[in-house]
């Protein structure tokens, strides 16, 4: 399949060198220092067991029309990038081009094809001005739920901490023929990928630990295991997990893992800088809204209060506010 993979940082990196070693034709659109690397000398992922891989038959490029019409398009960028891309997508769409959404958090397409009461209702923390929606239609889009831990070390270099599900699914749950394709070539490319007939509530699960440890980690500058393991984050964890989960059961969503078994998973994974923390070191605006502030939309949209996801969520979008004012960063030195 000709694959476009938008963004070519831990996970746009990770996927697009599986898939290129799996045979797929894969084009990387980035920009920048990934642009040049990837260009010049290909893009190198390092396994979580240390081995290293560096593949040369990809394509990079910064123009879309260059890249041309795709069998698949990955949206491997932050939920907050997205919006500033949708307009050249159209120069990648074919007749039958697929998008992959591998945003954190509740996606702009949430109550597209959902049914009910909330049918066709856009997430304003994600899409506030319907622009994602309207470049995006939603007979195009395919979810999946990011699983694995990746990280850019460097322009062109992707390590591979752990994990390896991308669980797919069409919008309407259907086992369609396009999703079962898209699962195999996953899967030749070494991942799992299941398809669900609902993917909304694997995403649920996924955002469950995503809107507590990575706000909490980003504010307390600690790992995940420090989170779980000191009993006062611990609690917070808890309370805002509690909170989420009164949510999604409004919205008909069961959660398959008990809420401590959730918590006792994020600790298995040990000294692991959530992806938020990174943004915060690196300088970067972190993922709030459509982890953190797209729960607090649907809480209020289903009535139900969420006190301690609304005081996390304003502490880190003040701390994003300072360090873009400041233009800086905030990391933990050793002291002298």
């Amino acid at each position: 399949m000709k694959i476009a993979i938008i963004g070519a940082g831990a996970i746009g990196g990770l996927v697009g060198v599986r898939l290129a070693l799996a045979g797929e034709d894969v084009t990387f659109i980035v920009r920048g220092a990934n642009l040049t690397t990837i260009r010049t000398k290909g893009m190198k992922l390092i396994e979580h067991d240390g081995t290293e891989v560096l593949v040369e038959n990809v394509r990079a490029t910064s123009d879309y029309n260059e890249a041309g019409p795709q069998d698949v398009v990955i949206l491997a960028l932050k939920a907050q990038q997205v919006e500033a891309v949708v307009a050249e997508l159209p120069k990648l769409f074919g007749e039958n081009t697929t998008v992959i959404t591998m945003q954190n958090g509740i996606p702009f397409w949430y109550f597209q094809q959902h049914g009910g009461e909330f049918e066709g209702r856009r997430v304003e923390s994600v899409d506030p001005a319907g622009i994602i929606g309207a470049g995006i239609p939603a007979e195009r889009v395919i979810g999946c739920v990011v699983y694995p831990a990746s990280e850019l070390m460097a322009p062109g270099v992707v390590r591979h901490i752990e994990g390896d599900r991308f669980p797919l699914g069409e919008l309407n749950g259907a086992s369609s023929e396009r999703v079962v394709a898209l699962s195999a070539m996953f899967e030749r490319a070494g991942f799992k990928a299941p398809v669900l007939d609902n993917i909304r509530a694997e995403i649920w699960l996924k955002l469950w630990g995503n809107l507590t440890f990575n706000p909490i980690s980003a504010l307390a500058h600690s790992t995940l295991v420090d989170i779980c393991q000191f009993p006062l984050s611990r609690a917070l964890a808890t309370s805002m997990m509690t909170e989420a989960q009164t949510v999604a059961n409004k919205l008909g969503i069961t959660f398959r893992v008990p809420l401590e078994k959730r918590i006792a998973g994020a600790e298995k994974v040990g000294k692991h800088k959530t992806s938020m923390l990174q943004d915060i070191e690196a300088g970067r605006g972190p993922e709030v809204d459509a982890l953190v502030g797209s729960v607090i939309e649907l809480g209020k949209l289903t009535d139900t209060p969420t006190p301690h996801i609304d005081t996390v969520y304003a502490l880190v979008k003040l701390l994003a506010k300072t360090m873009a004012d400041e233009s800086g960063n905030v990391k933990l030195q050793k002291a002298a």
